[in-house]
């Protein structure tokens, strides 16, 4: 006679049980035991920090030949790159914080991942517009389009804020024609101002005025001589065009907050740090290069808040010594393991499938009930 077994009205709490132990030990499992996944386009963001870095060491090389002593409270990765506090050629006043924070190679990388997202490839023209403020991350533009291969056409002034490129023995149009001169990139600026209030250096003394136009002579660069603020706007925008010579200008790259770029402090404020490819609410009301570009339907890449930058791409928020070329979120991430998490979810299932459609569990309990419930054998007298 053949044995009939009938389906269980539930799933008793022990089978349940079970479930709920393999998931949780699952969940468990998946959160600890995690994989590093590198990033898009890693081994080229790799070289865009390489590329930073190797000019970060050119630019510090230059500075101990001038006898520069660095100071481990301004300075701690000995860079070299960060300025003073004042000098004759300082527009105004900058956050020393966010002056260390850029002394990052990585941000090569970062600059690169911008342009990368914006489609830009090689051949391709690229606007950018320098101001002395953070030379280090103009150098990590440079080191980004020339990785990719684009073509950039550069507008820097030669003027500073505080603990920028303003040490009139190596202002920005020095690093970047000492760059060139050593072969670490192949980019100059195509035109330089004075920058400042107005792109004038209005307010500073005649003797910052001299060394900022004596930096701009040595650059060999087409200078900017506009009578006024609006002048100057027009001028850049007709240089650019000029350069290009026809060519779609794929996107705008500023970086520091310089006055015809961003338009005022209003203006920088109003650009979110990175890529903005609209006109942010309020922008059409001020002109800069910036808002110009951006109405024409060219996206603009910011480089302000350093300290926001760092911390959305983990990069370190205190620099006390060099940092490392592939260090932050740019270039990989901990991520879960997809293979250790399908497998669980087909145990899980597997279980769930044993348990309530099978009657496995059922079957199992029952014979194992009916072994336990099964006593010795008495001995007959």
């Amino acid at each position: 006679m053949k044995r009939m077994y009938w389906r269980p009205h539930k799933v008793s709490r022990i089978e349940l049980g079970l479930v709920m132990l393999l998931a949780v030990g699952g969940v468990f499992a998946v959160e600890q035991f995690t994989v590093v996944e590198k990033q898009n386009n890693y081994e080229e963001k790799i070289e865009a920090a390489r590329r930073t870095r190797r000019a970060f060491e050119a630019v510090r090389s230059a500075r101990i030949a001038q006898g520069l002593r660095f100071d481990a409270e301004v300075d701690p990765a000995q860079s070299g790159i960060i300025g003073v506090l004042m000098s004759p050629v300082t527009t105004n006043s900058g956050h020393l914080a966010s002056k260390q924070l850029s002394v990052n190679p990585n941000f090569g990388a970062l600059a690169l991942h911008y342009l990368k997202r914006l489609e830009v490839e090689k051949g391709d023209v690229v606007a950018v517009g320098f101001s002395g403020s953070f030379p280090a991350i103009n150098i990590a533009v440079i080191a980004a389009i020339e990785t990719i291969g684009a073509e950039p056409l550069i507008i820097s002034s030669a003027s500073a804020s505080q603990w920028g490129a303003n040490d009139p023995a190596m202002m920005w149009p020095d690093m970047e024609a000492l760059l060139v001169d050593r072969g670490v990139f192949q980019t100059r600026s195509v035109a330089v101002s004075r920058g400042g209030i107005e792109d004038k250096a209005l307010g500073l003394t005649k003797e910052g005025k001299a060394l900022i136009d004596a930096a701009m002579a040595r650059s060999g660069a087409r200078q900017i001589r506009a009578t006024n603020y609006a002048a100057s706007v027009e001028e850049r925008m007709k240089i650019y065009q000029e350069k290009a010579g026809g060519r779609p200008i794929k996107a705008y790259m500023n970086v520091g907050g310089g006055t015809t770029s961003v338009g005022t402090r209003i203006g920088k404020r109003l650009f979110n740090p990175g890529i903005n490819r609209s006109a942010p609410v309020g922008a059409s009301e001020i002109d800069s290069v910036m808002t110009r570009f951006v109405l024409q339907g060219v996206p603009v890449v910011h480089f302000v808040k350093i300290a926001g930058l760092a911390d959305r791409y983990g990069f370190p928020l205190e620099i006390t010594e060099a940092p490392q070329v592939g260090q932050g979120r740019i270039f990989s991430r901990r991520g879960y393991n997809e293979w250790l998490a399908g497998g669980f979810v087909l145990a899980v299932l597997g279980l769930m499938v044993a348990f309530v459609r099978r009657d496995w569990g059922f079957r199992m309990f029952k014979v194992a009930a009916r072994r336990e419930s099964r006593k010795p054998p008495e001995q007959m007298v």
